[in-house]
């Protein structure tokens, strides 16, 4: 697709789900929050287009994947979500060493199929739990890794549903952030889709070192239970776990929301854990490590909708 083009699709015969007062909890990795007004699941990338050109330009839009970095706050989300996980699937390699995968495809699956098709450079992914959807908007990175390290390009999708390419340098990329340069913004957008260059190269050896990294990731992260990754940034030159930890702040409760005992930038949910005893540990986090060491954390999760 050239730079300029700009694709439009038809606003009758739409193909996906809608359904009314859709529960995030369902859609949550911590498995807390309240209802979405309306939950949109479309068929496939053109269906999704089609949908958004259907909304009222003041209509509320929120499109999530795997809501693995999202809390959700319990008096639910205002207008339309749309889910991409399962619809944006496509995953195919498209040149030497390229690979295209649309945004709903899990983060994992896209270092899985690239050492498959013997390239190297792709296994950090597969300790990334999201979507290639929010590994893009938030600059995921592990092990040394970042998601736009290996971008070549992106395919966005407006608020009106036309889809547009873009290039890493319409944007301001940094430690977990990715914000689109005013001098490019037109208006709201998501990523669709990106390119991905890899190292054509040893497909097993790049498997093995997924299976390690993996590994480690079981080792280190208290996977058996409900949570969102890293609830903080890490402060510059500094880890956020190690000062929660240094604060004796393992194993804090509010409500059914505890700070993991196995990692302490995790907060689990421990069985009936609302998304306000989630946010409210949050807080207390934040402010002890404040007190303790001067460092205020930012959150890496994402916080959306209303309280109850």
């Amino acid at each position: 697709m050239d730079m300029a083009e700009v694709r439009r699709v038809g606003t009758h015969g739409l193909r996906g789900e809608l359904r009314p007062d859709e529960p995030m909890s369902r859609h949550s990795s911590w498995r807390a929050g309240g209802c979405a007004d309306r939950a949109y699941f479309p068929a496939d990338l053109d269906d999704l287009c089609a949908f958004l050109a259907t909304l009222e330009p003041g209509e509320p839009v929120e499109l999530i994947g795997l809501g693995s970095n999202l809390l959700v706050r319990d008096g639910g989300l205002r207008g339309t979500v749309i889910f991409t996980h399962g619809a944006l699937a496509r995953i195919a390699v498209v040149g030497e060493g390229v690979v295209y995968a649309e945004a709903g495809v899990a983060s994992p699956k896209v270092s899985r199929f690239s050492a498959t098709h013997g390239m190297e450079g792709a296994e950090f992914l597969a300790g990334i739990p999201g979507t290639v959807g929010g590994a893009l908007a938030m600059n995921a990175g592990c092990y040394g890794a970042e998601t736009w390290d290996r971008v070549e390009r992106v395919l966005v999708v407006d608020r009106a549903g036309a889809l547009v390419e873009r290039v890493p340098g319409h944007y301001r990329l940094g430690y977990r952030h990715c914000s689109l340069l005013p001098a490019v913004a037109t208006g709201r957008e998501w990523f669709a889709a990106a390119w991905f260059r890899f190292t054509p190269g040893d497909g097993e050896a790049a498997r093995d070192r997924v299976k390690q990294l993996l590994a480690r990731r079981i080792a280190s992260q208290p996977l058996g239970q409900p949570n969102a990754g890293s609830v903080f940034r890490n402060p510059p030159g500094d880890h956020a776990a190690r000062l929660i930890e240094r604060c004796g702040l393992k194993g804090l409760r509010i409500g059914g929301a505890e700070v993991s005992q196995k990692h302490a930038n995790f907060i689990v949910n421990t069985g009936a854990a609302s998304a306000s005893d989630i946010e409210h540990l949050m807080d207390a986090v934040r402010k002890a490590v404040l007190a303790t060491h001067g460092v205020a954390l930012e959150a890496e999760v994402r916080i959306l909708g209303e309280s109850a």
